[in-house]
């Protein structure tokens, strides 16, 4: 292996990023350039962004672990993304990109609760910016692992070095292009995963045929005494639920929302949902092969893996040219840098627009803003990079936590303030509450009582419901002021003349 070629195509990519965030730096006039691009993204772009910022390095590493060891039984959470996210574009999208531009031109998720909900405008900001702040700094942390790990295993590095190294190749681009810098690099990075995870499986099938595909598999199934072909084997109905149920996550992400947010127009997320949703069938499925077609390629070799995750890295250098072997090792950081850069953004618009601008400079200027939403970048990425610096933290355990969270807390929210204009203010705050505290607690819970099948339960299906019938039943007993049925009326109008 000529590590040299590997090292100067993942050289070559990582100055494009930061050439990308260079030329985004002088397209950002204002705040609201940097936060989500000036509302002026197309269809590709935004359908690039939404999916590479939404699939972290799990895709590449972890999606195809778990059907290494288990085998199709743990596809089941691909399924359930898949449907969440084309629900997530024909539900919320289009009416999300009109209300928050007809709520006062809300920039982030906490700033549309505010105007849509006015009348506990400061304590739902307060909350929303703070479920924000709380999961994202602990998602940055598992990002930075992430990173420091492949350039730890890239050029053997220390990991406290890899760790800096892993972070500032993220960090720089974000702080200096914003949300266009961004959202253009994620182009990038969404097309090296595809281009990846579609050709690793097709070089596992020029290397062996299908017959020695089956037959490797049998062969290993009798020693392990896993079906590795059969989706429901040890996976219990709670098991196939839970799975699925990562689909409800996507109405309450504030990364992914926020690309719904800066398209360019309702008809240009009707586009990009037919192209994200395209991009991630093509990428789940190629991440499930790579798991599946691996576990046959190695078996058949009587090669061993000791880390199951790394048979995307392990497959690519056994199969590809050193050149492309670099190509694929940048798609696993495309893949960590666009989630990470999605939540530092997040993250730095949610201390300066709602915070910052919110409570403290209320009459900043747009200049003023930017700069202030930089340092934060940097302020975020230090903290998680203390988070990060033991290895063996298990900050990546809570990256489910965060999902559920944002899912529970914010998804019925969301999908309620677009759709009934009777949910009041005091309502959308007690249910945004009850869904984040279900998440957290429900496992202990379920554990104190002795339920121990329902602690399997992913806490984001009770976190939803629980949110959903707080919210509803709360409204019964809280009337909406006039006024605001009276702007719902006027945001939904101006949205059935855009779809």
């Amino acid at each position: 292996m000529h590590n040299y070629q590997i090292y100067t195509t993942f050289g070559l990519y990582l100055v494009i990023i930061l050439g990308i965030g260079i030329y985004a730096y002088r397209s950002t006039q204002n705040f609201d350039d940097y936060i989500l691009g000036g509302r002026k993204m197309g269809s590709f772009v935004t359908a690039m962004s939404a999916g590479a910022s939404d699939m972290s390095g799990w895709l590449l590493m972890g999606l195809p672990g778990a059907i290494f060891l288990s085998g199709l039984s743990e596809a089941w959470i691909a399924v359930g993304l898949t449907v969440g996210a084309y629900f997530n574009y024909r539900i919320v999208a289009g009416r999300l990109r009109v209300f928050t531009e007809q709520y006062n031109n809300a920039l982030t998720l906490p700033e549309f609760f505010a105007q849509r909900f006015p009348q506990h405008k400061k304590a739902l900001k307060i909350i929303s910016s703070s479920i924000i702040l709380f999961f994202f700094t602990i998602y940055c942390a598992s990002g930075v692992v992430a990173g420091a790990k492949l350039f730890q295993g890239l050029l053997g590095l220390d990991y406290s070095y890899a760790l800096w190294l892993g972070a500032l190749s993220t960090i720089l681009y974000t702080f200096i292009g914003g949300y266009l810098a961004v959202s253009w690099s994620d182009t990038i990075q969404a097309s090296l995963m595809i281009f990846a995870l579609l050709l690793a499986p097709v070089m596992v099938l020029v290397n062996i045929s299908w017959e020695e595909i089956n037959l490797a598999l049998t062969a290993k199934s009798e020693i392990t005494h896993i079906p590795y072909s059969n989706w429901l084997h040890n996976v219990s109905g709670i098991g196939v639920i839970s799975a699925l149920a990562w689909g409800l996550g996507y109405f309450g992400q504030p990364h992914i929302l926020a690309r719904f947010m800066a398209a360019g127009s309702v008809s240009a997320l009707n586009q990009a949902r037919r192209i994200g949703i395209t991009w991630m069938l093509f990428c789940l499925t190629g991440a499930v092969a790579v798991g599946y077609f691996g576990l046959a390629y190695f078996s058949a070799k009587n090669i061993e893996l000791s880390n199951a995750e790394a048979v995307f890295i392990e497959l690519s250098k056994l199969m590809f040219n050193p050149w492309l072997v670099g190509v694929v090792l940048s798609a696993i950081l495309a893949a960590i840098m666009s989630t990470l850069s999605a939540q530092l953004l997040m993250c730095s618009a949610a201390i300066t627009e709602d915070f910052y601008k919110g409570f403290i400079r209320k009459q900043a200027s747009s200049q003023e803003l930017v700069w202030v939403g930089r340092l934060m970048v940097i302020v975020i990425s230090i903290i998680a990079i203390s988070i990060a610096q033991n290895p063996d933290s298990k900050v990546m355990g809570l990256v489910s936590y965060a999902w559920a969270g944002f899912g529970a807390a914010f998804g019925p929210i969301v999908i309620l303030s677009l759709f009934n204009r009777n949910i009041s203010s005091q309502a959308a705050l007690w249910g945004m509450i009850s869904g984040a505290i279900t998440v957290i607690g429900w496992k202990p819970l379920m554990a104190y009582l002795g339920w121990n099948d329902l602690a399997q339960l992913y806490e984001i299906i009770p976190g939803f419901l629980v949110c959903s019938f707080i919210a509803i039943s709360s409204s019964v007993f809280t009337p909406v002021h006039p006024d605001v049925s009276r702007q719902f009326e006027q945001a939904l109008k101006k949205f059935e003349l855009q779809r």
